[in-house]
């Protein structure tokens, strides 16, 4: 489980909080008008931004001091992060480490790239691929990680609805097939109905509890209303 306990997130004049669990496997997307910290949440799950109140706790172990890179979390930005100069493969394989691969972890990223449907590209760099080849590299780096919570900060919000619509089916699945816990950020209804079975409406300061996306959006608070227009 992943627990939010009282805590508050502070960038600036700005302060975020949040206290609410989250089962372990859940799909979570957070909505809510640009600028009111959905993004500063994913930041203090992962360890890039220190609370100023409160814990992160997953399975009851509080994470405060843990570096990201040692928290139980993946992260796919925006931008997907990829190096130019590197091959897919080698971008990839930077989940696993930056050093030289043994055999089983060369295998370990082919199998990931077959997972997001780039098997036999490995040898090919970024500028070779459309768009939606590379969130499945990205994508492919986060599922070597083998991190049970995976956060989402809209990568794929440049691609087009029916690309991005696959690409949200592919995370769903390896979501089901991993077991890992989901958040992502999201601006789009339909995107958080496709793929997040759980709600969290972010709005003035707060992250609200998460409750079910279906029952959210057949009766949304007055400031979700006004979000969606």
């Amino acid at each position: 489980m992943l627990e939010l306990d009282g805590l508050a997130l502070r960038q600036g004049d700005f302060t975020l909080r949040a206290d609410w669990p989250l089962e372990e496997g859940s799909r979570l997307a957070l909505i809510g008008p640009s600028g009111a910290g959905k993004s500063t949440l994913l930041a203090g799950i992962a360890g890039f931004l220190a609370p100023q109140q409160g814990r992160v706790l997953w399975q009851g172990r509080d994470m405060a001091g843990l570096a990201p890179g040692k928290r139980p979390v993946a992260m796919l930005f925006q931008d997907g992060n990829l190096f130019p100069h590197l091959t897919v493969s080698r971008n990839v394989s930077l989940g696993i480490g930056p050093g030289r691969l043994s055999a089983s972890d060369q295998a370990r990223v082919n199998t990931a790239l077959d997972r997001v449907g780039l098997g036999g590209l490995g040898g090919r760099h970024p500028a070779e691929l459309s768009g939606g080849q590379q969130g499945r590299v990205a994508l492919a780096r986060v599922l070597v990680m083998r991190r049970p919570v995976l956060l989402l900060d809209e990568p794929f919000s440049a691609l087009g609805p029916a690309l991005r619509a696959e690409m949200l089916d592919l995370v769903r699945g390896l979501c089901h097939d991993t077991g890992a816990t989901l958040i992502m950020v999201s601006h789009a209804p339909e995107d958080t109905m496709r793929i997040a079975g759980l709600t969290s409406v972010v709005a003035d300061g707060v992250a609200g509890v998460p409750v079910g996306t279906a029952e959210l959006f057949a009766d949304p608070p007055e400031v979700l209303r006004d979000y969606l227009g």
